[in-house]
């Protein structure tokens, strides 16, 4: 059997223990690491979708807004993106399931035309328009709204 002495001498001249122990707490290492990337996923997943629903209802149009036109019962919001032209209806009271309605047409080109039941807002309409004067029509209820040829 030996001496306590003589026991842990042939303990640490084992082969392989050092190295096992550095393999282990690398092992912990990744996975410590793994479930960090993993935590801030989570987080991303649920702090993201709740920011997208505090946004507008014309944040669906990508690019810069370039008009609000308003009439009595609500408002058109434009966006440009390129020669993308997106125009979306926004109710001035929102709350009540009115049918809400947007066109957009680019000179030359047919109208897209999009409406819906909603408390809130219109599909979006887009069309490409390039450098092509633009003319919108929008509505909410009995309220409607028509411009003229304009660029934007």
């Amino acid at each position: 059997m030996g001496t306590g002495a003589e026991r842990a001498r042939r303990t640490a001249s084992t082969p392989g223990t050092a190295s096992a122990a550095r393999t282990a707490s690398a092992a912990v290492r990744r996975l410590t690491a793994a479930l960090a990337v993993l935590i801030a996923a989570a987080v991303l997943a649920v702090a993201v979708p709740g920011s997208a629903q505090a946004a507008t209802a014309g944040s669906s149009c990508t690019g810069r807004k370039v008009r609000t036109l308003s009439f009595s019962t609500g408002s058109v919001l434009l966006y440009r993106d390129g020669g993308v032209v997106c125009a979306v209806t926004v109710q001035k009271w929102p709350g009540v399931n009115r049918l809400v309605s947007v066109s957009v047409q680019a000179r030359g080109l047919v109208a897209v035309h999009k409406s819906r039941k909603d408390t809130r807002s219109s599909p979006v309409a887009k069309t490409y328009a390039g450098h092509r004067r633009v003319r919108v029509t929008a509505a909410v209820g009995s309220g409607s709204y028509r411009s003229g040829w304009f660029l934007c």
